[in-house]
């Protein structure tokens, strides 16, 4: 028996071609590639997706810029404080610190600004006449650009003060009679100076041709090429600069006639101290320039990723080498900390000694020997005459014609025409014995 089966015939659309359908079924055909809305839920969560990349990307650079102030603002105090550590080495290292600084600060500022901002309104219709209103506000507006503007001279400031330090290893290496003098003030005018020459040109053209919002968007991308250019010179200098000091490092090694081991070992670990000083890292993605690459690709993010890691924490790495695992900065301190504990321990063994020995009202602190009484007998040596043998001055006076010593034990500190222990040069104050240069030649010498 031949049964008819009643179906829905297919079709085409203009769009699709639709199957046949059963009674009570419905049937389903995918949108076809070629309609302008086949990709509209792929964007948005391709978009969801980039946004989610873009806020840890942000977390990351905060906590690296975080660390980094700390470090560097600890790092400069300490350089600052030692006096024996103001040299043109350190001075140089100073200013690259302070550079660092300010660009971390700007950035953590600018990015506080622009969230204010965007959150005042996240839940309020943007209309175009809204928006006009609320960029109206010209103290919001001044702030924001100031902002803006310090962060760029920040970060040319600090791409040019890395070019310094390239050019001053450079010139320690290369130049044979070298006056430090004449150039650290060459040194301070491409450092501080140098930015403002790209920087204010840029503030004009955007004044000029994109004054709009926080002048965070660059719709022209040929007046960020002013911002941009002087930062890729100094990358090319500093790298160039950076490839002479190790065939010049290779070169010196060689001549020490080291094992290979210890060459091997001495030139990475040169190479690997001289990155992040003078930025080499930068150097990788450098020609990746945003015109050429896709706004969501993967290049794109692999080399944001990179950048933001090794910027934000570059200044952490800079404070750790040149400052904390010194071995200059770490001996001074060291030699601070025991010069401050030896005070310590003298002041407190001078008062438990006289606390136990009592002195009559208004008698003086220094007592003096009989005229026929001969030297006192030493006394045993024992740890707390030995640290007083270090600190204690003694002070002689000759009296009568019979040439007498008068002894006198002044625990407070050195008077006027005797001897102080000097602590310039050494940790703790050496032990010496002092001669009474009023006695005369048949006078005996005094002992503690």
């Amino acid at each position: 028996l031949y049964l008819c089966r009643l179906v829905c015939n297919r079709t085409f659309d203009q769009y699709s071609c639709w199957p046949d359908g059963a009674p009570g079924t419905m049937v389903n055909v995918s949108c076809p590639w070629y309609l302008p809305w086949y990709h509209k839920d792929f964007i948005s969560s391709s978009s969801q997706w980039y946004g989610r990349i873009l806020r840890i990307f942000r977390v990351m650079y905060t906590v690296g810029y975080s660390l980094s102030l700390g470090a560097l603002v600890l790092a400069l105090a300490i350089l600052v404080a030692f006096r024996k550590l103001h040299c043109m080495r350190n001075n140089i290292h100073m200013n690259l610190f302070a550079s660092f600084i300010l660009r971390a600060l700007s950035i953590l500022i600018k990015d506080v600004l622009l969230d204010s901002l965007k959150h005042t309104h996240t839940h309020t219709a943007a209309s175009s006449q809204y928006q006009s209103q609320r960029w109206s506000n010209i103290q919001t507006v001044a702030g924001c650009r100031i902002a803006m503007v310090m962060m760029q001279y920040s970060v040319v400031a600090n791409n040019y003060w890395l070019l310094v330090e390239g050019l001053y290893l450079h010139s320690l290496l290369v130049i044979t009679v070298f006056s430090e003098r004449n150039y650290f003030h060459l040194y301070l005018c491409i450092g501080w100076g140098a930015p403002l020459i790209f920087v204010l040109p840029w503030v004009t053209v955007k004044y000029l041709y994109e004054n709009e919002e926080c002048w965070e968007m660059n719709i022209n991308m040929g007046y960020w090429w002013i911002i941009r250019s002087p930062i890729l010179l100094a990358y090319l200098i500093n790298f160039y600069i950076f490839i002479r000091i190790i065939k010049i490092l290779m070169s010196k090694l060689k001549a020490h006639q080291m094992r290979y081991t210890d060459y091997k070992f001495r030139l990475a670990k040169s190479t690997l101290t001289l990155i992040p000083l003078l930025g080499i890292h930068a150097i990788l993605f450098t020609f990746v320039i945003d015109e050429s690459v896709p706004k969501e690709s993967l290049l794109r993010l692999i080399r944001l990723f990179y950048d933001l890691l090794f910027s934000s924490f570059q200044g952490l790495l800079v404070a750790i080498l040149y400052c904390f695992v010194n071995k200059e900065v770490q001996s001074e301190m060291v030699k601070r900390w025991k010069r401050w504990k030896l005070g310590k321990d003298i002041e407190e063994e001078y008062r438990n000694t006289h606390s136990q020995t009592p002195h009559p009202k208004g008698a003086s602190t220094a007592t003096s020997a009989p005229p026929n009484t001969p030297n006192p007998p030493k006394q045993a040596s024992s740890p707390l005459a030995v640290e007083e043998g270090r600190c204690l001055v003694i002070g002689c006076v000759n009296r009568g014609e019979g040439g007498q010593m008068e002894w006198a034990h002044w625990v407070s500190g050195p008077r006027e025409g005797a001897s102080n222990c000097s602590s310039l040069t050494e940790d703790v104050c050496l032990e010496e014995r002092i001669q009474c240069s009023n006695a005369p030649p048949g006078a005996k010498e005094s002992h503690v």
